[in-house]
């Protein structure tokens, strides 16, 4: 029995579909990896593969596992509660805050391709910017994103899998995440690519399908169907900050303060999660930008579509004898654990879809999942093992490390959740409570990669104080304006808004002042001096090898008119070029220079482009005393679901077609190792 004691589908349904699902893809990448190795010459036990998939993934695979990894499970389940709690807006302020994250991540994507061509993680150039007590502070910020990042998935998926079966919450919260940990610690981060697609084409369609199911049912009657009965609840439901009280307007108060909440607070789950920016490490030069600009549009979709479908839904039939509450509406707790979706497909559907859900839950929450496995292991392996224990060891001695780093990681994500939720978290607590202790790195490991006057006092002070001014903001107002400190304060909106922007720009502030105080320019050369990882065991290596004919191509390329002004910090980006005499070689010729730098200021346009549409040209002119007419929401709604469509394309049939040649040769490969031994039988 689930939530409520309405049974949606049985225990054994929920637990055959996380372990057969965790058990299938730890399969298929053991099958994957295999093909990489024997046909595509791509080595998951060489570190360089393992944590940026020898930097190679193409602008489909890129702009796949970017939306997949935005794919988070609170986007697709709870774009559903916030309609349902607010109305027509609250979908497009999710859809735009995830937008303007991925566009933002494409133009440092691009920076770090021209600045640090071969991190392995975002904290190695912060070590050799500040050096040690700065990296152990970026790696403290970093540690927290990640686990409360990745643990608030989990948690929402969990309780969400509980209501659903009624599995108990901890075998729900371990179960979860044991078959991601078993594939990634197999396949590194080109097994989360591949998988992200997977899961990306299966999500998408059973969203494209529950959304089509729910609009086309005969209890919603279509767009019309579903107008008319949004307007004849309008006695019955009134939101408090709405015009009017109704639904159907884009006036709403708390669906634009979520907006700020998510966009700009929200920004550390990007820019503080070194897996974000492996995906850009991994992907090749003149994917980066492409990739992550086609994510950042399709991303749009899916709070867009199925939040304002599915949510709308919810109230347009809660009112009526098919809701599986009636005749009494959904509580509190189901509605903040995330349990609308499922009731209303229960309603409308039946079981077979809340099966459905299950195995889009799975694919949302493994997504994520996989990626910071992938990005607290390298932080393990790199930036201490290697940095600090054993700073001659070889590729294979941080491999096991990695390897053992995605197990552990994986436990602690386990215990961390269960204690979350024994402590009476939500996914709703969850939204505000992230951006309060995430966000003070924003702004100085920004500045760490674009202004080379922030100074080392100033990146290590300021996000601490940050942290601790926004963490007392967000507690301080929460007991002044609601008389105590407990879940239910603190999920209130005000006092997360308050603290998440004291968070974000204290920092902000505190680095600038810090920095102008005794200032300082750092030689953005330096962080030339990272370089690719060699296995020291294999003089011979394909990696060694071709790292040093880079360097001898690039050095024949720089001419003598190189000058001092060229390697000056004022230079900007053309400061990365260098004199023939010096060690530190770009490891890319001028022309591949020119072509990235071409593709910053298209990365810096859509940027800016991105920002107006959806901060300013689409919602604000709506943000008026204005409910939709009829033809203006069926017209809304219908192009919501077009989207879908649209993200289909991008990121499910173009990485198929744009990775034709890679395919084709795994295909051809199996096949003429097939008739091998089929031939052998025969001889």
């Amino acid at each position: 029995m689930a939530a409520g004691g309405i049974e949606l589908v049985s225990q054994g349904t929920g637990y055959g579909i996380i372990i057969g699902l965790g058990a299938l893809f730890a399969i298929l990448i053991l099958v994957s990896v295999r093909i990489q190795k024997r046909y595509l010459l791509e080595d998951s036990e060489r570190s360089e593969m393992f944590m940026v998939a020898n930097r190679t993934i193409g602008t489909g695979l890129t702009a796949s596992a970017v939306f997949s990894s935005w794919m988070w499970i609170n986007e697709s389940m709870y774009s559903t509660v916030f309609a349902y709690s607010w109305g027509i807006a609250a979908p497009v302020w999710f859809a735009s805050g995830l937008s303007f994250q991925i566009a933002l991540m494409a133009v440092l994507g691009i920076v770090a391709k021209l600045r640090v061509p071969y991190a392995h993680t975002s904290m190695e150039f912060v070590r050799v910017r500040y050096g040690r007590f700065g990296h152990g502070t970026f790696i403290f910020l970093n540690l927290i994103n990640n686990v409360f990042g990745c643990s608030a998935m989990v948690i929402t998926a969990a309780q969400l899998v509980t209501g659903i079966t009624g599995m108990h919450i901890a075998a729900a919260t371990v179960l979860i995440p044991a078959g991601v940990v078993v594939y990634t610690a197999v396949g590194g981060l080109k097994a989360t690519f591949l998988t992200d697609f997977l899961h990306t084409a299966i999500a998408l369609s059973i969203m494209i399908y529950l959304t089509l199911a729910v609009l086309t049912n005969e209890h919603v009657g279509g767009l019309g169907g579903l107008y008319d009965k949004l307007r004849a609840t309008e006695s019955l439901v009134n939101v408090e900050g709405n015009y009017m009280g109704s639904l159907l307007t884009f006036k709403s108060y708390k669906a634009a303060i979520f907006g700020v909440v998510l966009k700009v607070c929200n920004l550390a789950l990007v820019t503080m999660d070194t897996a974000f920016w492996q995906k850009s490490f991994a992907s090749d030069v003149r994917s980066t930008v492409p990739g992550y600009d086609l994510a950042s549009v399709a991303i749009i979709a899916v709070p867009w579509g199925i939040g304002t479908v599915i949510g709308l839904s919810a109230r347009a039939i809660e009112h009526t004898p098919v809701f599986v509450t009636y005749p009494e509406v959904m509580t509190a707790a189901e509605i903040n654990s995330g349990l609308v979706m499922p009731y209303v497909l229960k309603s409308l559907v039946g079981s077979s879809a809340c099966v459905a859900i299950l195995v889009m839950i799975f694919m949302d929450i493994t997504s994520t999942v996989s990626s910071s496995l992938i990005a607290v292991s390298s932080i393990v392996s790199f930036d201490f093992y290697k940095t600090y224990i054993n700073k001659n060891a070889t590729d294979r001695q941080i491999l096991r490390v990695s390897h053992t780093g995605v197990v552990v990681y994986g436990l602690v994500i386990a215990g961390w959740t269960l204690a979350l939720n024994y402590a009476g978290a939500n996914g709703n607590w969850i939204l505000y409570f992230l951006p309060v202790t995430t966000s003070p790195g924003i702004f100085p490991v920004i500045f760490t990669l674009v202004w080379s006057r922030q100074t080392k006092l100033a990146a290590i002070i300021s996000p601490l104080v940050g942290l601790v001014a926004g963490v007392s903001v967000w507690i301080g107002l929460s007991y002044s304006m609601f008389g105590a400190v407990t879940i239910a304060t603190t999920s209130e909106q005000m006092p997360a808004l308050y603290g998440s922007l004291t968070s974000l720009f204290t920092p902000a502030l505190l680095s600038v002042i810090i920095s102008l105080i005794k200032p300082q320019r750092f030689d953005w050369r330096e962080f030339l001096r990272i370089d690719l990882i060699e296995d020291k065991s294999e003089h011979s290596s394909a990696v060694a090898s071709s790292r040093e004919s880079q360097v001898a191509q690039d050095e024949k390329k720089i001419t003598s008119e190189t000058s001092a002004a060229d390697i000056s910090p004022e230079a900007g980006l053309d400061g990365l070029r260098t004199r023939r005499s010096s060690d530190l070689v770009h490891p890319f010729d001028e022309a591949t220079l020119r072509h990235v730098r071409r593709w910053l200021k298209i990365a810096i346009g859509f940027l800016v482009v991105n920002c107006l549409v959806t901060i300013i040209v689409w919602p604000l002119p709506l943000y008026r005393d204005y409910i939709f007419g009829k033809t203006f929401f069926k017209s809304w709604v219908a192009v919501s679901v077009l989207w879908q469509f649209f993200a289909f394309c991008a990121v499910v049939v173009y990485p198929l077609f744009d990775g034709r040649h890679a395919i084709g040769k795994g295909v051809r490969g199996i096949w003429l190792d097939l008739q091998k031994r089929v031939q052998g039988k025969k001889e």
